[in-house]
């Protein structure tokens, strides 16, 4: 599988498990198994809104674009994302976004 990413600056978190051709976001399963080599599935056959484009199977693999969301405090890597590649059965790791450091001046607390 390959998951292709397309950053969004947005509050909201997702959380992706990949069991085979199955993928759960956000504890919603779609299931991508029924489909054969060359196959694409419509962007708009989808309920989703963490889909970006098309669900295509090219040769073993499926290739698709999710929604990542980027916290304010996002890092270079979540503005610039590479694919992500054979990735494998569990939770699906994204980039981290950078540290959140809050300073507070005037003889405040640092957080």
């Amino acid at each position: 599988m390959r998951i292709k990413l397309s950053p969004q600056r947005r509050d909201d978190t997702l959380e992706v498990v990949k069991v085979g051709d199955v993928l759960v976001l956000n504890g919603e399963p779609f299931d991508f198994s029924s489909m054969g080599e060359g196959d694409t599935l419509p962007r708009s056959a989808i309920a989703s809104e963490w889909f970006v484009g098309d669900v295509e199977r090219i040769g073993d693999e499926l290739v698709l674009t999710l929604v990542l969301p980027n916290p304010r405090n996002y890092s270079p890597q979540q503005a610039f994302p590479v694919d992500l590649v054979n990735v494998p059965n569990g939770r699906v790791e994204f980039p981290k976004p950078l540290l959140e450091i809050e300073v507070v001046i005037n003889g405040g607390d640092a957080r």
